[in-house]
């Protein structure tokens, strides 16, 4: 394929695939506690210690990592990466709010504009990608 035969990504794509790339470091980082003592991988809805935490941060942020440069290069694989994101990010917030409702989890206005962040940029990506998948190479 030659580089004109490539399909531009354009801007919205590539700010995904950056953000993507961040998210895939920072759980990576996350066995680490950079962010504080209680730092941990969420999965489905459920914040990870020790050995846990330690495996699934690496293993979210290496999935992130593959979906991140699927988008960037335009592959076909970064589709059904994105839809299965998709719905793992919208679980993972419904499912937190409800184990963890009363607890501290920081100021509400940061929980709200997290959450719809998170559900914006994932369904947002899976959704440019679909539109685009005849694209995809």
């Amino acid at each position: 394929m030659s580089e004109s035969d490539k399909p531009h990504r354009g801007t919205l794509l590539t700010v995904f695939a950056i953000l993507f790339a961040i998210a895939a470091i920072q759980d990576m980082l996350k066995p680490f506690h950079l962010e504080g003592k209680d730092t941990g991988i969420v999965i489905l809805g459920f914040r990870m210690t020790g050995l846990a935490n330690t495996i699934a941060g690496p293993l979210v942020g290496v999935f992130l990592l593959i979906y991140a440069i699927g988008v960037w290069r335009m592959r076909r694989y970064a589709l059904p990466l994105a839809l299965i994101y998709a719905v793992y990010v919208f679980v993972n917030l419904v499912v937190f709010s409800i184990v963890y409702a009363g607890q501290d989890n920081g100021p509400i206005w940061f929980l709200v504009s997290f959450s719809v962040l998170a559900v914006l940029i994932s369904s947002g990506a899976a959704i440019r990608l679909w539109t685009r998948r005849t694209e995809l190479v």
